[in-house]
C-alpha cells in the first residue's frame, strides 16, 4: 500500500527582505547584533519494491531561524509560522533567552570586514531536476529495480529502488550588512538489491546515482546492475582467524578517514581539547606524499558546483580552499569565527549554519589527493589481506584515536580477490593508521562531499574467528 505525504508553501515570499526585515525587528527590540537564516526547499522521493510504489512524498517547507546578541549573551530561535504575529513572537523569544544566558567573551558575529562571496556562478542550481513528470521519476526507479533483477536468478529486491529530488534556497542576512543567497539542486536514485545462495543465506548492497544535474545521472540499468554485482560478490562469506595483515579500504570506505581527519582538526575539538590532534599542527599525521584538501569552491569535472561548494560558508565569510594536510603535515586547524577566538587564530571559513544554535564547522568538498596506482595494482601487491566494502558501527575515538569497526569485505590472497569476508572487526590506533598508509589509488570519484580513493593501511588487526 502506498504512502503520500504531501505540504508545500502557499505564497510567494522574498526571502532576502524577509531576512533583512528581521535583522532589523530585532535590533530595533534591543539586540546589539543579529542574524537571521531563511530556508524553503522542495522534495520529491519515491520507492518502489518489485516495481510496486511503496511510498512517495511530495513535500515544501520554509523556515526562519534568528540569533540575537545583547552584549556577550546571545541566543537562538526558529520558527515556520512568518506570519507578522509569528515574527513578533521570535524576536521577543530569542532576545529573552538572550538575557538570561551566560556571558561568553569569544561570542559574537565576524567583523564586518570579512563578510563577502565567493565570485562568479558556482553552478549549483539546475532547473532540469524537476523536469521529469511524476510518472516518468517512478519509472527511473522500477529501471533500476528491474535492471539488477534480471542480472542474475539469485538476485530479489530487498528494500527495493528510490528516486529522489531536492531544490533549497538559503539567505544570510546580519546587522552587519552581509546578505547572501544561494540555491542548489539534487536529484539521485539508487537500488538495494537482496541475493540468497543455494543455502539459504543472504546478502544485500547498493549502488547509486546522483548529480545537481538530471543529465549527469548514470542509466538506471547501470546502476541496477553495478547494485547486483557487489551484492552478488558477498555472496559465501566467511570470517577470518585473528592476524594482523594489511587492509585495502574501497573509496566507499577510505572516505571514512579523511573524514575522520577533518573532526581530529575541528577547531571546536582542538580548544577543548577533545582530540589526538590537539597540538600536533606543523607535524607529520600522515605519510609523506599524502595531501587532505577542503575545497567549498569546486567545481566538478562535469561542470557543475560539487556537493560541499557553496559561495560562503555559514557565518557569511566568502568560500575557500584550505589545506588541511601537506606532504603528510597537519597545516591546519578547521575553524569558524568562535573556535579561531578561542585559539587566537584566523577563521578558515568552515562555519556551518543551522537554523538554531550556534555556528558549527563542517567540511566542504574534503579529499585525500589521488595516487598513481589502480586499485588492481594496489591489490595485486598483497600477498595476504582485506578488501573492505563495508564498516559496521561507530568504534572511533578521536579523543584517544582508538579505531575498532566491524567490516565485510573481500579476501586477498596472492594479490588476488578470492571469497566475501564477513563478522569480523578491524582495530588499530588511529595516528599509526594513518602514518601507516602505504598507498593509494587513483580512482577519485565525487559521490558525495567527502570522498578518498582506495587506501591502502599496513599494520591493523583483524579480529575474527
Amino acid at each position: 500500500m502506498s504512502e503520500v505525504l504531501a505540504h508545500s508553501p502557499s505564497t510567494e515570499v522574498d526571502l532576502e527582505s524577509l531576512a533583512t526585515d528581521v535583522v532589523s525587528l530585532a535590533m530595533k527590540a534591543g539586540a546589539s547584533d543579529a542574524e537571521a537564516v531563511v530556508r524553503e526547499g522542495e522534495e520529491f522521493s519515491v520507492t518502489v519494491r518489485l516495481g510496486e510504489v511503496e511510498k512517495l512524498v511530495e513535500s515544501g517547507s520554509r523556515a526562519l531561524g534568528l540569533r540575537v546578541f545583547r552584549g556577550k549573551r546571545s541566543a537562538s530561535a526558529t520558527t515556520s509560522d512568518l506570519t507578522a504575529d509569528g515574527i513578533r513572537q521570535l524576536v521577543e523569544g530569542a532576545l529573552a533567552l538572550a538575557h538570561i544566558t551566560e556571558e561568553d567573551e569569544f561570542a559574537g558575529l565576524p567583523d564586518a570586514a570579512e563578510f563577502g562571496r565567493y565570485p562568479g556562478d558556482l553552478h549549483l542550481y539546475f532547473d532540469d531536476v524537476n523536469s521529469l513528470p511524476g510518472e516518468e521519476r517512478i519509472e527511473m526507479a522500477r529501471r533500476a529495480e528491474a535492471a539488477a533483477l534480471a542480472y542474475d536468478p539469485r538476485i530479489g529486491s530487498a528494500r527495493g529502488a528510490s528516486f529522489e529530488t531536492s531544490t533549497g534556497r538559503k539567505v544570510l542576512a546580519n546587522s552587519r550588512g552581509f546578505v547572501g543567497a544561494n540555491r542548489a539542486s539534487y536529484v539521485g536514485f539508487g537500488v538495494v538489491p537482496l541475493a540468497k545462495d543455494e543455502n539459504g543465506s543472504m546478502q544485500r548492497d547498493y549502488w547509486d546515482s546522483s548529480a545537481r544535474r538530471l543529465g549527469d545521472l548514470d542509466s538506471p540499468e547501470s546502476v541496477g546492475e553495478e547494485a547486483a554485482r557487489r551484492t552478488l560478490r558477498r555472496l559465501g562469506a566467511r570470517r577470518m582467524p585473528t592476524q594482523q595483515i594489511p587492509i585495502v579500504f574501497a573509496p566507499e570506505t577510505a572516505r571514512s578517514f579523511v573524514g575522520l581527519v577533518f573532526d581530529a582538526a575541528s577547531g571546536d575539538a582542538i580548544w577543548r581539547h577533545a582530540s589526538f590532534l590537539a597540538g600536533k599542527l606543523g607535524e607529520q599525521i600522515l605519510s609523506p606524499g599524502l595531501n587532505i584538501i577542503d575545497d567549498s569552491t569546486m567545481i566538478l569535472p562535469n561542470g557543475t558546483g560539487g556537493y560541499g561548494t557553496s559561495p560562503f560558508d555559514g557565518e557569511g565569510l566568502p568560500s575557500q580552499r584550505n589545506v588541511v594536510v601537506e606532504d603528510g603535515v597537519l597545516k591546519n586547524y578547521m575553524l569558524n569565527t568562535y573556535a579561531a577566538r578561542k585559539l587566537g587564530m584566523k577563521s578558515t571559513h568552515n562555519g556551518a549554519r543551522g537554523l538554531a544554535g550556534t555556528p558549527g564547522i563542517s567540511a566542504g568538498n574534503l579529499y585525500l589527493e589521488p595516487g598513481t596506482q589502480t586499485p588492481e595494482e594496489i591489490i595485486k601487491a598483497i600477498p595476504r589481506g582485506l578488501y573492505v566494502t563495508s564498516l559496521i558501527g561507530f568504534g572511533v575515538n578521536v579523543v584517544t584515536g582508538d579505531y575498532s569497526r566491524g567490516a565485510a569485505g573481500l579476501w586477498i590472497e596472492n594479490g588476488e580477490l578470492t571469497h566475501a569476508v564477513e563478522e569480523v572487526t578491524i582495530a588499530g590506533k588511529l595516528a599509526d593508521m594513518l602514518r601507516n598508509i602505504r598507498a593509494v589509488g587513483n580512482d577519485v570519484r565525487w559521490r558525495g562531499s567527502v570522498v578518498s580513493p582506495t587506501m591502502r593501511i599496513d599494520g591493523m588487526t583483524l579480529a575474527g574467528a
